[in-house]
């Protein structure tokens, strides 16, 4: 057997311990303690360590989050050395489910975004009837799927819109070395039957709401004419590149439009020149009025 590879996540209190080989069948297991553990005698020997909290498996890799009791570089060594003499020696690190679900085929493929820092994963079915964003893991309370992708060390943000979602990642990582991963977890994740986005969970933010159409009728009417701009005519070129457009505010006065940038679009390099040379002059054009302003405000 190889040597295990010890890598940092996003959490200081949570450490990879990678394998050359996948461990699971496209699930994820997680325990809290030891009674959990009837299925991962690996799991099971690892609460016996005094200072873990909560073991993960998924992929090629074993996942632990520690108490604050002790600093990862005091027992990293030794952990990872207890995992690999414990499989060198035959022991089990999963038992899975014989008779597992029959598996739902699905195909899903990576696109390039404008934005060089996101990827979109397309996938053949419909994931979600609602948008959702993911900033951060405190986020996915709707989103089982998005928990687990940021449990990726590189992954940073997470979109989910219709059929795909874009997926940010840190500037540490290269694309050319992760995009094959996230696929395969994805498409493999959806396979089982596991749940993407519970819509139910959405929470009715200021975003949300600004989508229904008890807000739209309140609205002036260049407001409107707007929206209905940037739906017929400019979301949908968004949407292909990853990401979403949405209408925040029209000022008459200052005749300043305000939009909403999400997933591939938010912070990507091109979008202020998309903003100002695309949508604005639309705007312009189609409202007959050369005074009206374009800014995002989370570009």
């Amino acid at each position: 057997m190889s040597e295990i590879s010890i890598k940092s996540t996003n959490s200081p209190s949570i450490l990879k311990f990678e394998l050359e080989n996948h461990i699971t069948k496209g699930k994820n297991f997680e325990y809290k303690n030891i009674d959990e553990t009837k299925n991962s005698p690996l799991a099971s020997k690892l609460f016996y360590l005094p200072f873990v909290k909560t073991v993960y498996i998924s992929a090629n890799f074993i996942a632990i989050e520690k108490f604050s009791i002790v600093e990862w570089e005091d027992v990293q060594n030794e952990v990872a050395q207890q995992i690999k003499n414990f499989i060198e020696d035959g022991g089990v690190i999963l038992i899975e489910d014989e008779n597992p679900t029959k598996k739902i085929p699905i195909t899903v493929y990576a696109e390039t975004t404008p934005n060089p820092s996101v990827q979109k994963f397309v996938c053949n079915k419909l994931l979600t009837n609602t948008l959702l964003e993911c900033k951060n893991i405190d986020d996915t309370i709707a989103s089982p799927l998005a928990k687990e992708l940021f449990k990726f060390s590189f992954v940073k943000e997470i979109f989910f819109d219709e059929n795909y979602i874009s997926i940010t990642k840190y500037e540490i990582a290269d694309w050319n070395e992760i995009t094959l991963e996230l696929r395969t977890f994805i498409k493999e994740y959806i396979e089982n039957g596991n749940v993407v986005i519970d819509e139910s969970l959405i929470t009715k933010t200021v975003v949300h709401t600004k989508q229904q159409d008890e807000y739209f009728d309140k609205l002036d009417t260049t407001s409107q004419q707007i929206i209905n701009i940037l739906e017929e005519y400019i979301k949908p070129a968004v949407q292909s590149d990853g990401g979403n457009i949405m209408f925040e505010s029209f000022d008459a006065d200052s005749k300043k439009v305000k939009v909403i940038l999400q997933g591939a679009c938010s912070g990507c390099p091109s979008s202020t020149f998309t903003l100002k040379n695309g949508i604005e002059n639309m705007l312009r054009q189609m409202l007959n009025d050369n005074d009206l302003m374009v800014e995002a405000i989370n570009a």
